[in-house]
């Protein structure tokens, strides 16, 4: 059997100029010599030995008349040594990047598959560094400071609690990478208004049967719709943006779990990309409580309330008081029952713990 051996990594970085030493060596020739042979002075062959000056296209063609071999040898030295140097410098600039991961949740993104999983001590920490750059596609930690920095002036919030920035931003950026892999048409909003009446309908169907169609429906319009799971800290459930002019972002993270939940954040978030401008990145919880009451998110809110359950149903709604009530009159307007359950708990007409039954839990593929 043959022995596996490890591949040879040395922590030294050997410039072309080794190699130039050990040819002068083997010739006996001085550096002045040399450098009358090269037509140099000799403070730049010194320069050259030393790997401060780098061997460029001229300098390879001299080489391969004065010492022999070829100019692309000597290029190909040259490049591999700056690429080592390179790779020496990147290691050092990382080990010095590692408190950067205290800002951001790099287990959640290591159990989401988002980074490679690994123990999180000292000799790993610049790899794992390296891995998030990637992730975020920034060069550094300062990039990532001033991108997400800058970015965070465009989040509208329904919680003060929302300001995990390393939470948020790793939240959505899982949302922008699925959203990059999926091409879709220009925004239309005609287009966009026809398709969320037609997801209406898809209330009453099973996670697993509406969620392939309601994508499809708002991707034909210029509207890519993901499901990314929650970031602890995050204390997002839905965030509507604008990727570019003319591609928009819907973000639902089945924070809440409940299809009740989950069509009133849809139908908000739609609200937003309906209703408001592109400048803004709206991140929204469901029920959160006690709320920012921005103008934009009353009106999405609203606007998801009278769309679910039209307003010259109001008073009807008013009068449900059992089950056989609220199933009759879900049927009625065709929607789920639990999302008037749902209503009926948000504006205090029965109490929390009331028809929760109606309600489905829902989970991503392979979740519990």
């Amino acid at each position: 059997m043959t022995e596996t051996t490890r591949p040879f990594t040395p922590d030294w970085v050997s410039p072309p100029g080794d190699t130039i030493a050990d040819l002068l060596e083997e010739r006996d020739w001085t550096q002045v010599q040399f450098a009358e042979r090269l037509g140099y002075t000799t403070k730049h062959i010194s320069l050259l030995i030393n790997g401060k000056a780098p061997i460029n296209e001229e300098t390879a063609l001299k080489l391969e008349r004065v010492l022999g071999s070829t100019a692309g040898f000597w290029l190909n030295r040259e490049a591999q040594y700056r690429v080592a140097l390179a790779k020496k410098e990147e290691e050092n600039r990382l080990k010095g990047w590692t408190e950067w991961l205290d800002q951001l949740p790099v287990k959640e993104l290591m159990n989401q598959g988002a980074i490679p999983k690994c123990h999180l001590i000292t000799k790993n920490k610049p790899g794992v560094v390296k891995k998030l750059l990637h992730f975020f596609g920034v060069a550094s930690p300062d990039e990532w400071r001033s991108y997400y920095a800058g970015m965070e002036i465009s989040f509208r919030r329904t919680r003060k609690e929302q300001s995990d920035i390393g939470a948020i931003s790793a939240w959505l950026r899982l949302g922008e990478i699925e959203a990059e892999k999926l091409d879709c048409p220009k925004y239309s909003k005609p287009k966009f208004e026809k398709a969320v009446r037609s997801i209406r309908a898809l209330t009453v169907l099973p996670l697993l049967e509406f969620e392939p169609t309601i994508q499809q429906l708002c991707r034909e319009c210029g509207v890519v719709l993901v499901l990314v799971p929650s970031i602890k800290g995050a204390h997002v459930s839905g965030a509507a943006r604008w990727l570019n002019p003319h591609k928009a972002l819907i973000q639902l993270s089945l924070y809440g779990k409940t299809n009740d939940c989950f069509w009133f954040n849809f139908f908000h978030e739609a609200a937003h990309i309906l209703l408001h401008d592109k400048e803004n990145i709206f991140l929204d919880e469901w029920n959160s409580g006690e709320s920012l009451e921005s103008e934009q998110e009353r009106e999405a809110s609203q606007w998801a309330r009278t769309f679910l359950i039209p307003p010259q149903y109001e008073r009807e709604l008013t009068q449900l008081k059992s089950k056989t009530d609220v199933a009759d009159f879900a049927s009625c307007i065709n929607i789920h029952p639990a999302i008037v359950v749902g209503r009926l708990q948000h504006d205090n007409l029965i109490p929390k713990s009331w028809m929760n039954d109606f309600k489905v839990n829902l989970c991503f593929q392979g979740s519990q």
